[in-house]
């Protein structure tokens, strides 16, 4: 049998020029041709070709290469490779705010973007794909019908011209078997093209754990039930329906209420009339002997207490020097009182059992109504007198002649005066708006002498930055505005551009005991002012006492240049005006802030101070110049602070209130009250004398204690001299 010779694609396309009459081929020039071998640079010539028919390559070198020996050629050369930008500037600097200045940048960013392009690819499942797979499939559907059309046609031609390409659907040559040479193209079928993965993508699915449910039951206590029987007759049901009756007609039953009211009313004041006349003649005659019962009833309750305060003297002060104690004696408090503070106490110089106390709030978002109390020590167990007030009180403080008289300050910046003598509970002057109050809370009042026309005054020193003098006229109260404590060194500007002038906030004031216009005044900012009456725009002096804001000022009772002051930056300190330093001669740290100060009216060395921590300081600087006496905790709670204290005019004790309303009297051990012994014929002198030359023993045992700390000049011995040269003469 005769062979058949399989034909190539190109073999066939050859044929099938020819036969269609193409123009026979021109025969092609083999050229040699040069090019650059891409490893070594070396050029390459392009010769004739080998035995096997390859194309010879010969290696040319270049006329200027370099002629390297072996070892040149096998010596490595390492390059380094980093991320590192090389164009990245190494010197950017930023300013840092933090640390006010420029400070070059830690890391900079090296990358570099050489080229960039947005793609848009598209998820193989998403519906954008699947419309594109279907416009696909229609193309590919009419192109394989075309050609199938074509294949008819040229079957003919074919088989007289001999074997050719076919097509598949695609347009894609396929080569194939087939008879005498002729390459067989699959047919066409219908199937879906299968889509490759475009992005790996792959199924996954896991199992998670259920959790298991869980029962709660709980058990309630059932409500309480209750049986209800009654039986319902005519009388029941003809009130039910009265009761319906008079709901659907409030308004007949109002009228008919009212005119029974009216009536009641009248037979009421009527009968009332009667029996207030009957009343108050009785308590008139009642009052004074319900009175006394009541403090005898007292006095047997608390006799265990009256007889400590007469008699008991702590022995264990004997044995050691330099230490006392506090007895506990009677606690007054007030239910009405007992969310309000004691803003203020103060003693009466005539009545020595009697002390007033005033109630008020210091925090300004708790600001109530206030209250003014008059206890007594003989009656513990409820107030003499009590004012209800319609603002906290801050401040008050009773006349030495006239010890009826209670000057009050607000902390709505009002002053009033109130007279116990007078069965009101109104007071008989208070200031407003018109006649110069304050506008901000009145710290502290007090009593001064009466002026030349005879007219009580009081002064009063607030946070607005005024020390005001108000003088009782007649039916009215005239005020005048003694100083205005400025702030040095402060302006602001107001809205035209003027200058306006800043005051301190005034916070508490002590009148000297021997010159009546010399005062002290301390300020929220912590500075103490020495101001005069007579000079009323600038300060004496002024001291830098305080960190925080002062609380207390007072002169000490026997030295007329010394002072005290305490403040909230936990200190006390004692000042000498005759110091040029300005400095204080004793400071002490108490550890907590000091809500008040109190020098002992018996002695020039000894004082006493509350802290916030519940405790009272006692000192005695003639016998410890460092450390208190006594350091005493007196509330019962943590949490309750003292803010003032108080000393008694005649007996050892003091009192002492806190922020709950309540207010603790203790007694005084001996080594807290300890005076100078008498000289020989002191018994035999008058009681004028007798107070002349204690006044003179305490000056002079606060002068000896002050040498020991400060240096004065020999102008100031000289001139002190002289005083007492001056003193001794008018005495003779």
């Amino acid at each position: 049998m005769p062979t058949k010779a399989v034909k190539s694609v190109r073999q066939l396309q050859s044929d099938a020029g020819s036969s269609q009459g193409s123009r026979p081929s021109k025969s092609k020039v083999s050229r040699p041709s040069r090019h650059l071998d891409d490893d070594d640079g070396t050029e390459t010539v392009d010769g004739g070709r080998d035995d096997y028919g390859l194309e010879a390559r010969t290696l040319q070198k270049p006329a200027d290469q370099l002629n390297l020996t072996e070892a040149e050629l096998k010596e490595e050369h390492t390059r380094i490779l980093t991320a590192n930008n090389p164009h990245a500037p190494q010197n950017i600097v930023r300013y840092s705010f933090r640390e006010r200045q420029y400070k070059p940048l830690p890391t900079i960013d090296q990358l570099a973007i050489h080229f960039s392009m947005d793609g848009n690819m598209i998820h193989i499942d998403s519906d954008e794909a699947k419309r594109q797979f279907q416009h696909k499939e229609k193309a590919d559907g009419l192109r394989g019908r075309g050609m199938a059309e074509e294949k008819a046609e040229g079957a003919e031609s074919e088989e007289e011209e001999g074997p050719r390409e076919v097509a598949d659907a695609d347009g894609r040559e396929i080569k194939g078997a087939a008879d005498e040479g002729i390459v067989v193209t699959p047919a066409l079928t219908g199937k879906e093209k299968k889509l490759t993965n475009q992005f790996n993508y792959s199924d996954r699915a896991s199992l998670t754990y259920n959790n298991p449910l869980r029962n709660r039951e709980t058990m309630t206590e059932p409500p309480p039930v209750m049986l209800f029987e009654m039986n319902a007759n005519q009388w029941i049901i003809n009130d039910a329906y009265v009761d319906d009756f008079a709901r659907q007609n409030p308004e007949k039953e109002k009228s008919k209420e009212k005119k029974v009211a009216v009536a009641k009313k009248e037979e009421k004041k009527k009968t009332s009339v009667i029996t207030d006349m009957q009343t108050d003649d009785l308590s008139m005659l009642m009052a004074p002997a319900a009175k006394i019962l009541e403090r005898m009833v007292n006095q047997n309750t608390f006799d265990d207490v009256t007889m400590d305060f007469k008699y008991f003297e702590d022995p264990s002060d004997e044995f050691r020097e330099q230490e006392g104690t506090l007895l506990p004696l009677w606690k007054f408090s007030f239910e009405k009182v007992k969310k309000l503070a004691i803003t203020s106490v103060t003693w009466s110089s005539r009545y020595m059992d009697l002390f007033a106390v005033g109630h008020g709030s210091y925090d300004f978002l708790k600001q109530t109504n206030g209250m003014i109390l008059f206890y007594t020590l003989k009656n513990p167990s409820y107030p003499e007198i009590v004012y209800e007030t319609d603002c906290g009180v801050m401040s008050v403080d009773l006349h030495s002649e006239y010890p009826y008289l209670l000057a009050v300050g607000f902390y709505d910046g009002n002053v009033a005066v109130y007279n116990v003598q007078e069965n009101k509970t109104s007071p008989v002057y208070i200031s407003s708006a018109k006649t110069g109050k304050h506008t901000d809370p009145v710290w502290q009042v007090k009593w001064q002498k009466e002026d030349l026309d005879n007219n009580l005054n009081f002064f009063s020193v607030s946070s607005d930055g005024r020390v005001v003098s108000w003088t009782l006229h007649k039916n009215e109260i005239l005020h005048h505005d003694v100083i205005h404590l400025t702030l040095e060194n402060v302006s602001a500007e107001g809205p035209d551009g003027t200058q306006l002038i800043s005051l301190a906030g005034g916070t508490t004031f002590d009148f000297h005991h021997e010159k009546d216009t010399l005062f002290l005044v301390g300020t929220e900012e912590g500075k103490v002012h020495v101001c005069s009456k007579s000079y009323s725009s600038t300060f004496l002096e002024t001291y830098n006492a305080h960190h925080m804001a002062v609380y207390r000022v007072a002169w000490n009772r026997y030295h007329r240049d010394i002072f005290i002051t305490c403040s909230a930056d936990w200190s006390v300190k004692i000042w000498d005006r005759t110091m040029s330093s300005k400095e204080p001669v004793f400071t002490f740290d108490l550890g907590c802030a000091v809500g008040d100060v109190s020098w002992a009216p018996y002695s020039s060395t000894i004082f006493a101070a509350v802290t916030a921590d519940g405790k009272v300081h006692v000192f005695d600087l003639n016998i410890n110049k460092y450390e208190p006496l006594c350091e005493q905790l007196v509330t019962q709670k943590k949490k309750t602070k003292l803010t003032h204290i108080a000393f008694n005019p005649r007996h050892p004790i003091i009192i002492v209130g806190d922020d709950r309303g309540n207010v603790t009297s203790l007694k005084l051990s001996p080594n807290l009250r300890k005076m100078p012994k008498e000289k020989k014929g002191a018994e035999q002198m008058k009681p004028e004398e007798k107070k002349a030359q204690q006044r003179e023993n305490e000056y002079s045992k606060m002068e000896k204690l002050l040498a020991t700390v400060r240096h004065p000049d020999p102008k100031q011995k000289q001139d002190k001299n002289k005083e007492m040269k001056e003193k001794k003469e008018d005495k003779n």
